[in-house]
């Protein structure tokens, strides 16, 4: 879940060359103008669902087969489903108490990736309904846990009471990966805690202990050998709640906390502390996952004493780097799932 700050806004972005082909072969210079600016979303749904609708009626069995065979998106996961199922089970364990797990649709409103994560609209995949595929979980859950928090605002103004939401989730990305195993899909598990600004950065002291603990635990029970927490200090008015976190987090069995710098990735993305977690199995240490704090709940919500902290852990990743080291296997979990009564970039 590696953030890139180059993920930014495409307003200004130039026309490309395979654009201007595509409106040059169109005779119509202002189409896209005219579609993005001209038209209301209702009267695009409807014009788009049309074209698509007789683009499908040409297409025959043989050309679907073709498709499939050929697209990116659509091939299955090179990761079989009792890993993906073994590794979720192990991390939805290692839960802390209050944490809620919503079973999070496949779709997001348009711009949910964009409009407030910054991330470039080009990265995902819209619909022709007005609403994009999910490319991460934490965005969904922030969507969820600003509702909530906005109810709760409006039962009483100064309410501070947290929302802890956890899912999995299967989600695209457009662009391209390099390695062979990395898909345009992958699955992918995360947090979000959303609250209010108590003073004295207790909120990010409290809640960033509790993620980072979470993903010691989890670890842990995925058998890894070593836990490494990478911190890194966006701002120096959170220097303070990270050398608390530092202080709470000393002594866990398996686990080295470090701050990092030099981080570049993430930087205009996640404000005041950000982290990666790495993990190594089988003596391969493996990046598996990546969070910090996030402005998104106030633009959400309009509040700016609202804050938030998220986190995203590769479950891909961590099934193939479990089950390929050597003379090991991903446990199994002995305990109570979601379904039995108990409660990249990570990516790929």
């Amino acid at each position: 879940m590696t953030r890139d700050a180059s993920d930014g806004p495409t307003d200004d972005a130039p026309i490309s060359p395979a654009l201007r082909r595509v409106l040059a072969r169109a005779g119509a210079p202002g189409l896209v103008e005219l579609l993005a600016d001209g038209m209301s979303g209702a009267d695009l749904t409807t014009l788009l669902l049309e074209v698509f609708r007789r683009r499908a009626d040409r297409v025959s069995p043989a050309e679907v087969m073709r498709r499939y065979r050929s697209d990116r998106f659509v091939a299955p996961a090179p990761v079989g489903f009792a890993a993906l199922r073994r590794t979720e089970d192990v991390l939805l364990s290692a839960l802390p108490d209050g944490f809620e797990v919503p079973v999070l649709a496949p779709v997001v409103p348009l711009a949910a990736h964009s409009a407030v994560a910054t991330v470039d609209p080009r990265k995902v995949i819209a619909t022709v309904r007005g609403s994009e595929v999910a490319a991460d979980p934490t965005n969904a859950l922030a969507l969820e846990a600003s509702h909530r928090r906005s109810l709760a605002l409006a039962a009483d103004p100064r309410s501070n009471a947290p929302v802890r939401l956890a899912a999995g989730q299967r989600v695209v990305r457009a662009q391209r990966f390099a390695g062979p195993t990395d898909l345009a899909h992958f699955q992918l598990f995360g947090l979000v805690t959303a609250g209010r600004d108590t003073g004295d950065r207790s909120f990010e002291r409290r809640h960033l202990a509790e993620h980072l603990r979470f993903a010691a635990r989890a670890m842990a029970d995925l058998g890894a050998q070593d836990t490494r927490i990478r911190l890194t200090l966006l701002e120096d008015a959170a220097g303070p709640a990270l050398e608390r976190v530092r202080h709470d987090l000393a002594g866990l069995p398996g686990v080295r906390v470090s701050e990092d710098p030099d981080r570049s990735s993430g930087r205009g993305y996640y404000t005041g502390i950000c982290f990666k977690i790495w993990a190594t199995v089988g003596g391969h240490p493996t990046e598996v996952g990546d969070g910090g704090f996030v402005p998104w709940s106030q633009l959400l919500t309009g509040n700016r004493k609202e804050r938030l902290l998220i986190s995203g852990f590769g479950v891909d990743r961590l099934s193939r780097t479990w089950t390929a080291a050597p003379g090991r296997a991903l446990p199994h979990h002995a305990g109570p799932t979601a379904e039995s009564g108990g409660d990249e970039d990570a990516s790929g």
